[in-house]
C-alpha cells in the first residue's frame, strides 16, 4: 500500500468531523495538496478494497494521534520512541512514508503545545474525546491491537515510567478498554510466573478452571483474525501478541501441572 493512499484516507476524518477530524485538518498542513490528490486516487478503488483501506487508515491515524500523547507523557520526546514509529512506517509503507508520518507526529506535538499554552488540560481532553471517537469507529479487536502498539512504543527505550503507564491507562479507558488490559500487555514480554498471571488478567489464587476460562477469553478477544482487514503486517503483529499469550498460559499450566 502506497503512502499516498494513507494520507488521502486521512481526508475521511475531516469529513467525519469530531476531534479526530479537527486534528487531521491541522496535522496535514503542507501535505494537504498531496492528500487531496491521493484521495482522488483512493476514491477509484472498489467497494471492499476501499472499506478495508479506510479502516486501515482509521487505525493508523488513530495510532499516531494516541502515540503523540504517550510519547510526551514523561515530558520528553525520546529518540527510541520516534525510531519505533519510523520503523513501523517503513515496514508498512516503505521509505517514502517515514518523513511524512514523522511530520504528522511533529505537527501533533506542536498542536499539543499550542493547545496547552492556554489550558494545560486542553490536549488531554482532546485525547479523551478522540478515544471516544475511536471506540465508536474501530472494533474491539482493532482497539486492543492499537493499544498493543502504544505499549510497545512506551517500552521501546527499555523502561516504562509511571507517567507513561498512567497515560496508557487514560488512553485505554478513553477507548473503552480496561486498566487490566494495559497491565496484561505491559507484561506480555515477561518470563516470570507473576508476569504470566498478569497477562491472563487473573490473580495467582485463581482456580484451575478460572485459569482455563481466562485463557479462552483472552485467546478469543486477541485472535489475529480480528484484525485481518487491517493488512497482513498488522495481523502478523497480532500473531506475535497471540503467541506471547500462549507462552504465558503454558508457564501457568506447567507450574500447576495442568494439561
Amino acid at each position: 500500500m502506497k503512502l499516498g493512499k494513507w494520507i488521502g484516507g486521512i481526508m475521511g476524518f475531516i469529513a467525519m468531523g469530531g476531534p479526530l477530524g479537527a486534528l487531521a485538518g491541522y496535522v496535514l498542513g503542507s501535505l494537504f495538496d498531496k492528500a487531496t490528490e491521493a484521495q482522488n486516487s483512493f476514491d477509484t478503488t472498489n467497494g471492499d478494497t476501499q472499506t478495508n483501506t479506510g479502516q486501515r487508515n482509521s487505525f493508523l491515524f488513530s495510532m499516531l494521534v494516541m502515540a503523540s500523547y504517550i510519547i510526551r507523557a514523561d515530558g520528553r520526546i525520546m529518540h527510541s520512541e520516534m525510531e519505533f514509529v519510523r520503523r513501523f512506517l517503513r515496514t508498512n509503507f516503505g521509505e517514502e512514508a517515514v518523513n511524512e508520518g514523522q511530520q504528522i507526529l511533529l505537527n501533533l506535538f506542536e498542536e499539543q503545545k499550542r493547545m496547552d499554552a492556554t489550558n494545560p488540560y486542553a490536549f488531554r481532553n482532546t485525547i479523551h474525546e478522540c478515544g471516544a471517537q475511536i471506540a465508536a469507529n474501530l472494533s474491539y479487536g482493532e482497539r486492543l491491537q492499537l493499544l498493543d502498539f502504544l505499549v510497545k512504543i512506551s517500552q521501546s527505550d527499555g523502561k516504562v515510567c509511571e507517567k507513561e503507564i498512567e497515560a496508557l491507562k487514560e488512553v485505554a479507558q478513553a477507548m473503552q478498554l480496561s486498566e487490566k488490559e494495559v497491565e496484561s500487555m505491559l507484561n506480555l514480554g515477561g518470563d516470570s510466573l507473576a508476569d504470566a498471571y498478569k497477562v491472563l488478567e487473573i490473580d495467582p489464587s485463581a482456580t484451575d478452571d478460572e485459569v482455563r476460562t481466562a485463557y479462552r477469553r483472552l485467546a478469543l478477544k486477541h485472535h489475529p483474525d480480528r484484525v485481518a482487514t487491517l493488512g497482513e503486517d498488522i495481523r502478523k503483529a497480532a500473531e506475535e501478541k497471540f503467541q506471547n499469550i500462549n507462552n504465558a498460559k503454558e508457564r501457568i499450566y506447567k507450574a500447576r501441572g495442568m494439561k
